[in-house]
């Protein structure tokens, strides 16, 4: 009877879970569709919306008045009260937002670092920020997690920075420091995978079940990898570090670097070098790189899409991928002629591989890290919201 008990209570679980997570990355739904959706019959669906609105993780609307055909459903809203903090610590600059489960930015703020943060300055400034927002943004706020996008190699079990060498941390247990300055739970990951769980959740790989995608960044390029609608992490959880590896230079006259790290070559820091700019000025970067009409600038804009194409050709040809999406920089080095670069990735692809392919720049854009951090701190509640 025990074994029993607990069976069904498990199924319970997984399906207020199930509920939870619908409306979480649908938003809201008519009572009605969740059913459909779920396969639950309507009871059942019932009990669950009213258990998961008794703890505050949903609220029930009336439904459009205007719907006049069939009988009306409520609808079911995910809560702008339970919130999350998503952060990104990179070399120039901590960006913070705090997320409700409704996808609502409730607060945001990025401040600028004159040199680099160690794990322990990173929980001081996030435990300083937070509890402003405490005391203001999020005063009714119930805060359930943190969420951590860094730019290196995460263990497996999201605790310990292994390495991120353009922020000199190496073996860091980040998440226990900062949940000791935050008092909450905090998990860490790879920011680009986060990222890549953004944009296939939410952005411009929605819909598409395999997806390569790479964030360029103040430090340097990384990626995540979708495979059958899953995030694939490899063996220790360091898979995607697109930024390693070494394209072939059609051209050697584009060669910057001896090693031809994609990362080294393709680089922001060369961008702003080459518009006469430095890292504070890198909110400009898009503007300044579509106004310019310097030969220079042109110049260095085509080189690095060149390699950038190459790079992404031999993805096509390994991975079979239907969707390639960029982010930060790489996303502006697409706009300046998407069909042009579309074009130069599929020159050097596999026509059959490359059939299914569509390559976009980010649709989330600066959020993109932010979302996908805030993702990993509410996966524990979507798993079990009233445990």
């Amino acid at each position: 009877m025990a074994e029993r008990t607990a069976s069904v209570e498990g199924v319970r679980r997984r399906n207020l879970g199930e509920v939870l997570r619908l409306v979480h990355e649908q938003g809201p739904q008519p009572r009605a569709r969740i059913t459909a959706d779920t396969g639950l019959n309507r009871s059942t669906v019932a009990d669950l919306v009213a258990a998961l609105a008794d703890a505050g993780l949903v609220a029930e609307r009336e439904p459009d008045p205007t719907r006049r055909v069939g009988r009306p459903s409520p609808i079911v809203v995910p809560s702008d009260d339970v919130v999350v903090i998503a952060a990104n610590p990179e070399v120039d600059a901590l960006e913070v937002a705090a997320i409700a489960l409704s996808g609502a930015v409730r607060a945001r703020v990025r401040e600028e670092c004159r040199e680099l943060l160690t794990p322990e300055q990173t929980a001081d400034a996030l435990a300083r920020i937070v509890s402003g927002w405490r005391e203001r943004d999020l005063k009714d706020a119930r805060l359930v997690g943190a969420g951590l996008a860094v730019p290196g190699l995460v263990s497996l079990d999201g605790g310990v920075v292994r390495l991120a060498p353009h922020l000199h941390w190496e073996e860091a247990p980040v998440a226990a420091i900062v949940e000791a300055r935050l008092d909450l739970p905090v998990v860490i990951g790879n920011d680009a995978t986060l990222g890549a769980r953004a944009e296939h959740l939410f952005g411009a790989a929605a819909g598409h079940r395999d997806v390569v995608y790479l964030n360029g960044g103040a430090s340097g390029i990384g990626g995540g990898l979708i495979v059958d609608g899953r995030v694939v992490g490899g063996a220790g959880g360091y898979a995607g570090e697109w930024g390693r590896t070494r394209p072939g230079l059609l051209d050697d006259a584009d060669r910057r670097t001896p090693e031809g790290a994609l990362e080294d070559e393709v680089s922001r820091a060369r961008l702003l070098a080459v518009l006469g700019l430095d890292a504070a000025d890198d909110p400009t970067l898009a503007d300044a790189l579509a106004a310019s009409g310097h030969p220079e600038v042109h110049a260095e804009v085509e080189r690095q899409r060149r390699i950038l194409a190459t790079a992404l050709a031999n993805a096509v040809n390994v991975l079979n991928p239907s969707a390639i999406v960029l982010g930060g920089f790489l996303g502006m080095l697409v706009a300046a002629d998407p069909a042009g670069f579309d074009a130069a990735v599929r020159g050097q692809a596999l026509a059959p591989a490359a059939e299914e392919l569509v390559v976009r720049a980010a649709g989330l854009a600066e959020d993109r890290l932010l979302i996908g951090a805030a993702e990993a701190a509410f996966a524990p509640l979507l798993a079990d919201p009233l445990g």
